[in-house]
């Protein structure tokens, strides 16, 4: 494995599951020193202790992407623990919410409100505690978690996809406000991939029809969108700028 991160700070919010943790493992397994950050504390110390039982380093730290101090705080950790944040993946959502998330007709406010909250408001916040220290430091590297839900026009999920639809322009903001700067941000906007709780939850016939619409053969993995994180953190996307990368088995050309 090419050790892309060696001696570089990687906070992962939203990394106690899915492709949050495929993610820690995969920047701790290119020698970055990682922290995990999840509202599940037991979650976040779970892929901390199996990074460091392979011989990586990580560090767990419990936080709530719906609270601007605790957001902080995660920023905090990574600088006292470490010394300081060169990248970060933003990647914490309200799942739980989703299965009311409607049309705009009739959805809940509570439902919006919730999931603005975490998918956008969070995302902000955590942009605007990392750029001080990534700027002190004359560089750093921001990949956010859109969905292809920010651009399908999609009939149901509609605070879903607003709220994803925000984080790209929060993404393009950052990229065009900080850029020469030396900080870089970009979006992986990930199609139907099968972690844990999807292969649970998920219905037989749904997941064919998905499969169906894309080019590739099969569905994706929490390891592929993972890979393209990795890429657009590291110096090999360091002039990739401002780009929402689709990670969907070819769902979406454009």
């Amino acid at each position: 494995m090419v050790r892309r991160f060696d001696d570089q700070v990687v906070v992962v919010a939203g990394a106690g599951s899915g492709i949050g943790a495929a993610t820690a493992h995969r920047l701790a397994s290119e020698g970055a020193r990682v922290v995990v950050g999840d509202i599940d504390a037991g979650k976040a110390e779970k892929v901390a202790a199996l990074i460091t039982g392979s011989g990586g380093s990580a560090t767990p730290v419990p936080y709530d992407q719906g609270d601007e101090a605790s957001i902080g705080a995660l920023i905090e950790a990574a600088l006292v623990t470490y010394g300081g944040v060169d990248c970060l993946h933003a990647n914490a959502a309200d799942m739980d919410v989703v299965g009311d998330d409607g049309d705009a007709a009739d959805v809940s406010l509570e439902v919006f409100q919730r999931t603005i909250d975490v998918d956008l408001r969070g995302y902000m916040l955590l942009t605007r505690h990392v750029v001080p220290p990534m700027l002190e430091r004359g560089r750093g590297s921001i990949v956010y978690t859109s969905s292809g839900a920010a651009f399908a026009g999609e009939a149901e999920r509609v605070c879903y996809a607003m709220a994803k639809a925000g984080v790209n322009a929060l993404m393009r903001h950052v990229a065009s406000k900080w850029g020469k700067n030396g900080i870089r941000a970009n979006s992986v906007a990930p199609g139907l991939v099968l972690t844990n709780g999807v292969r649970e939850s998920l219905p037989e016939a749904f997941r064919e029809s998905v499969l169906r619409r894309q080019r590739s053969p099969r569905l994706g993995d929490p390891g592929d969108v993972a890979a393209a994180v990795a890429y657009l953190l590291s110096a090999d996307a360091e002039w990739v700028v401002g780009q929402v990368l689709s990670v969907d088995g070819g769902v979406t050309m454009r």
